[in-house]
């Protein structure tokens, strides 16, 4: 078996056309750049367009299917455990590669070997940036992003904290946590800290996992000198605070993961950020 120097891996869940947008961004970029890499995508409640998809168009990619909705942290897990790469990009299948972004993030964790996840920049495909890079959830949070509360002077000044408004995001910075869209990191950092959390089915584990890294001793960085475009569609907001919490079960995967984290973390004090 070839060790590679990077595995870029893909998670997916019933997005055929953006999974072969993500791969041909990829290919494209990736066949001048030297490093010897390669792909493999995981995707969950995988169809019969999805598996067309990968045997046709991308036979060269290694392909983990899953016929169950098995959730965001086995997606990421199961490319963990498949890397043969040394360093290994995790990005979502609605990513959409620019040319310097890996070389310049493989080139930035060489040098920074105290960094156990690397995040770059992520834009909307018109060119605006999305917030990606945030500090730790309070109780107060959930309630503030979640409820009317919004509109209160002090859960403004809350989320703005949360959502780290005061960071120019000009220059690389170490941050609490980034979501788990794009996320670099290396084999070693990744044995010393373990998998994601299987307690979380969706949402917080990225919160969790990055808490993670820092109690072991690694640096979370957001890296804005590299940029990918995302496709956001942000299911979880949808339908504004009651018609969510009735008809959107996003909404409550997003509550019930919040309330495993509070409680797996209670009487725990906050990791240094520095």
């Amino acid at each position: 078996m070839e060790t590679k120097e990077l595995t870029i891996a893909i998670n997916g869940y019933r997005s055929p056309e953006l999974l072969r947008l993500c791969l041909q961004s990829i290919f494209e970029h990736m066949q001048d750049s030297g490093i010897r890499y390669e792909v493999l995508v995981t995707d969950s409640a995988t169809k019969e367009d999805t598996e067309t998809l990968m045997r046709e168009e991308f036979p060269q990619v290694r392909f983990f299917p899953f016929t169950k909705n098995v959730g965001f942290k086995t997606l990421v897990n199961t490319s963990l455990k498949e890397a043969r790469g040394a360093f290994i990009f995790l990005i979502n299948s609605d990513i959409i590669l620019t040319k310097e972004a890996i070389p310049q993030m493989l080139n930035y964790l060489n040098k920074h070997p105290d960094i156990g996840l690397l995040a770059p920049k992520q834009l909307n495909f018109n060119g605006t940036l999305q917030h990606s890079c945030y500090r730790f959830y309070r109780p107060q949070t959930i309630l503030y992003r979640r409820t009317w509360f919004s509109k209160f002077p002090f859960a403004k000044k809350h989320l703005r904290w949360f959502m780290m408004d005061d960071y120019d995001r000009k220059e690389p910075k170490a941050v609490d946590w980034v979501i788990g869209s794009a996320m670099f990191t290396s084999q070693k950092a990744v044995q010393a800290v373990g998998f994601m959390d299987d307690r979380f089915f969706m949402y917080m584990e990225d919160v969790d996992w990055c808490r993670r890294f820092w109690e072991n001793g690694y640096r979370v960085v957001y890296y804005p000198s590299a940029f990918v475009y995302h496709y956001h569609a942000k299911g979880s907001a949808k339908g504004g605070f009651f018609g969510s919490l009735l008809f959107n079960r996003l909404t409550w995967y997003h509550i019930g993961s919040a309330f495993q984290y509070f409680w797996k973390y209670r009487n725990k004090s906050l990791p240094t950020v520095r």
